[in-house]
């Protein structure tokens, strides 16, 4: 009886900390997330480099490219994410996986004109080691009437 007990206690134990850690992933996913879209207003390709993973996609309106690609964009302006106003988010974790989904109004300046845009973005991101990094970030556009599913 008393291995019983013992055992119950352990299978309890074990779920409420792989709850937590769960819990706490979601929470550090959606910060980097929110801290990404900062990071491209300001154009602060360090930052965004460490985040990417080197073979990283981004899939955007006019094309779809990889980090060195993205970098380059953002560094040179050529895309200027001014403001990302974030309206919606929901994650997904599934192992060392998460995915984000921010519907968004972008506000952001195209070859010296600007432009506002309601997106769905997806980003899927990867614990590698202690760090996330983003594998993916595809931008869908929507209506502003559009919801995402929790």
């Amino acid at each position: 009886m008393k291995t019983n007990i013992k055992f119950l206690v352990l299978i309890l134990f074990c779920s409420i900390s792989a709850f937590a850690q769960s819990s706490k992933d979601e929470q550090t996913v959606l910060q980097i997330s929110k801290h990404k879209w900062q990071w491209m207003a300001d154009k602060n390709v360090d930052k965004l480099k460490d985040l990417f993973d080197a073979k990283a996609k981004f899939v955007h309106m006019s094309g779809t490219w990889k980090t060195d690609e993205e970098l380059e964009i953002i560094k040179t302006g050529s895309i200027w994410y001014k403001e990302a106003q974030v309206h919606d988010t929901a994650i997904e974790l599934s192992g060392e996986t998460a995915i984000v989904w921010n519907r968004i109004t972008l506000i952001a300046m195209l070859r010296g004109t600007e432009a506002k845009t309601e997106f769905t973005v997806t980003e899927v991101y990867q614990k590698q080691k202690k760090d996330w990094k983003m594998l993916a970030l595809t931008f869908s556009s929507v209506r502003d009437t559009h919801q995402i599913k929790k």
